[in-house]
């Protein structure tokens, strides 16, 4: 399961359904988001939600539970967007 999926099931059963939503598209996803700092915001969002279980969901969020993980790294790095991205930034492909 994408940890993005993860993170919605987890925003649901805290009772943030429009979070939950919001996860699923990628918003808060390191490599899909629109978002310099995804988690950054997803734990902004967690602290203004204020609720003890949204308060909770953020310690985990800040401990590095919904980071992504290597293989989705890897996935971003061998997409079109990954790619363009390391020829930008070191004038050539990916090694």
């Amino acid at each position: 399961m994408h940890t993005k999926d993860k993170l919605a099931r987890e925003l649901r059963l805290v009772g943030l359904p429009r979070m939950a939503v919001k996860a699923e598209c990628g918003y808060y996803d390191d490599y899909l988001s629109p978002l310099a700092f995804p988690l950054t915001q997803l734990a902004d969002d967690l602290r203004q939600s204020g609720t003890p279980p949204a308060l909770a969901l953020r310690k985990r969020v800040m401990d590095g539970e919904f980071d992504a993980t290597n293989a989705e790294a890897q996935a971003w790095a061998e997409s079109p967007e990954g790619q363009k991205t390391f020829n930008e930034v070191f004038k050539g492909p990916r090694p």
